[in-house]
């Protein structure tokens, strides 16, 4: 596989444009036939609307660019099937948390989400919540996809300046690491605590990366990456 890069950012300077999917239109019915496929073995999946990257450009640490909102059956679509219309990115904000101690914890997916099983940072598909005027604000994004996920709220952890652009394929996974006041048994327990009051956890379990060890391959190529790098 070839090597995955890893390229700081010192901000982000991403926006909201609107603009019509060519992508959603011209494969409609295929689309709402692959998403009730979908919802019939999952029904909690829910058509709503994300943001997907349209255009972005890295240039002196800085990431620019305009999302535009879609419907979340076609983009799971376009993520099913591969990517077919490579015009368009998947960028997304994910927390790298890490413990007092110096792991790092990760999220397993709870078996009624469209990643069921798989192990990453908190994390979500940006969506209109995350438009400020005309701008996206990806670290309030990321933020509350941690606060949902595990319970922590903003004086439990303290957000690194900058961010770790990983790009995969279609994918743009944008690290922001956040450190816990917690070790990783204290921060692990407090986490299972909360999405054990919960009527359905977006998580199953938690799960503690010390070492190279650690590692899974039920995560995802760009977290993995993140990981190595900041491991070895």
């Amino acid at each position: 596989m070839t090597e995955i890069p890893l390229i700081p950012l010192s901000r982000l300077d991403l926006r909201f444009e609107p603009a019509a999917w060519p992508f959603a239109d011209e494969r409609r019915a295929e689309i709402d036939a692959h998403f009730a496929t979908l919802r019939a073995a999952k029904p909690q999946l829910w058509n709503g609307r994300v943001l997907i990257l349209r255009r972005g450009d890295i240039s002196d640490g800085v990431l620019s660019g305009a999302y535009s909102e879609v419907d979340f059956a076609s983009f799971i679509a376009w993520r099913d099937w591969d990517f077919p219309d490579a015009s368009v990115r998947n960028c997304f904000p994910m927390a790298a948390l890490r413990s007092s101690d110096g792991a790092f914890l990760l999220g397993v997916m709870g078996a009624h989400t469209a990643n069921a099983g798989r192990i990453y940072f908190p994390s979500g598909t940006p969506d209109p919540n995350d438009i400020v005027g005309d701008a996206v604000d990806l670290e309030q994004s990321v933020m509350r996809e941690l606060a949902e996920e595990t319970g922590l709220a903003a004086p439990d952890v303290h957000p690194e300046p900058g961010w770790t652009a990983v790009p995969v394929g279609q994918r743009l996974a944008l690290m922001k690491i956040v450190e816990a006041r917690m070790s990783a048994d204290d921060l692990a327990a407090g986490i299972r605590a909360f999405f054990s009051t919960q009527h359905q956890p977006e998580l199953a379990g938690v799960h503690i990366v010390r070492g190279l060890g650690d590692l899974r391959a039920a995560m995802p190529p760009f977290v993995t990456a993140f990981l190595k790098s900041r491991l070895s």
